[in-house]
């Protein structure tokens, strides 16, 4: 690897997830790991018809940029992508595109782990799920929410 690469952004297009891969591609790496998060149909027994995502960009924008970093301290030498989606989103819309590229596979598979994980309980995203029934409610998200 030659120079390692990190994009992230918050997107309201379309996530195009053959552009992550594209993106993280070195011929010295072995190992293309991804995570896509997708919107499904139900939640906690609840029929889901789609969700919105609003963000707090200027601090999501740094916290995604401090998870790539913290992730090549603990992980080594990776090409890095992260999206997330901004706005409403139907039922199978890709809300989240990670993709991870590494000299081996367990750095790979361990570090996109970790920055979905990460992103979730540190970067200010809130969902809010759309019902059949036709009622709407905030999912218990980042900690600026107040959730317990």
């Amino acid at each position: 690897m030659t120079k390692e690469k990190t994009h992230f952004e918050i997107t309201e297009k379309t996530i195009d997830v053959t552009n992550i891969f594209d993106f993280v591609f070195d011929p010295s790496c072995g190992a293309i790991t991804s995570f896509i998060g997708a919107v499904r149909n139900n939640n906690l027994g609840r029929e889901v018809l789609s969700v919105s995502y609003d963000i707090y960009q200027p601090l999501a924008l740094k916290v995604f940029e401090k998870l790539c970093q913290e992730t090549r301290t603990r992980f080594g030498r990776l090409n890095i992508a992260v999206i997330h989606y901004k706005g409403h989103l139907e039922i199978g819309g890709v809300s989240v595109a990670i993709a991870v590229s590494s000299k081996h596979r367990k750095e790979a598979f361990a570090a996109c782990q970790f920055l979905i994980e990460e992103l979730k309980h540190k970067a200010p995203i809130w969902k809010k799920e759309f019902y059949v029934d036709g009622n709407s409610e905030w999912i218990e998200g980042h900690k600026l929410c107040g959730h317990k």
